[in-house]
């Protein structure tokens, strides 16, 4: 149950793309609970759609967790840029692809318990190639996918980013 007192916050740790902040709540029976929490910019996934029918996923390697895994084309907002530029920006980033539409498929948190961090997935379709604008650091290859194959590569773990598997049994279940 929330307090009706607004929470103390300390800021821990600032860097390039998110914030750290202990977080100090006093309940209504006069408890205090801390957090340490992330507060994120957000962010966005896109599925892009060959006219084909497939979706172009992407392996990207991933300092984090020292390995590459397969994932949808993704990014973090640059504010005060809104959720579809930043979808649009970093679709060509990762892909190359251009796109002649846009569509909200859904809004969520990636993990609220210490992440204020809410994502927005797009699908993308009429796709042009080009060439990609990777970040450096970034090592990303395409890797378009039959849209029948998804549900075997996400039930078998092929697909283990969060984001990723989101948005695809998003997809997969409610924008057919």
């Amino acid at each position: 149950m929330e307090s009706s007192k607004k929470p103390e916050r300390q800021t821990l740790l600032t860097s390039d793309r998110f914030t750290v902040e202990r977080v100090t709540q006093t309940l209504h029976d006069g408890r205090q609970v801390q957090k340490d929490v992330v507060l994120h910019p957000g962010a966005v996934v896109i599925i892009p759609v060959l006219d084909d029918g497939r979706v172009c996923l992407i392996r990207n390697y991933r300092i984090a967790v020292e390995q590459e895994l397969l994932e949808l084309p993704a990014g973090t907002l640059e504010p005060p840029e809104p959720p579809l530029e930043a979808a649009r920006r970093e679709l060509v980033e990762e892909t190359g692809f251009r796109c002649q539409s846009l569509t909200l498929l859904c809004e969520f948190y990636m993990s609220p318990g210490i992440l204020n961090e809410r994502m927005y997935a797009y699908v993308a379709t009429g796709l042009t190639p080009g060439a990609q604008a990777l970040e450096i650091g970034e090592q990303i290859a395409i890797q378009p996918v039959e849209l029948e194959e998804l549900d075997g590569m996400l039930r078998d773990g092929q697909i283990q980013d969060s984001k990723s598997m989101s948005a695809l049994f998003y997809f997969l279940r409610y924008h057919r």
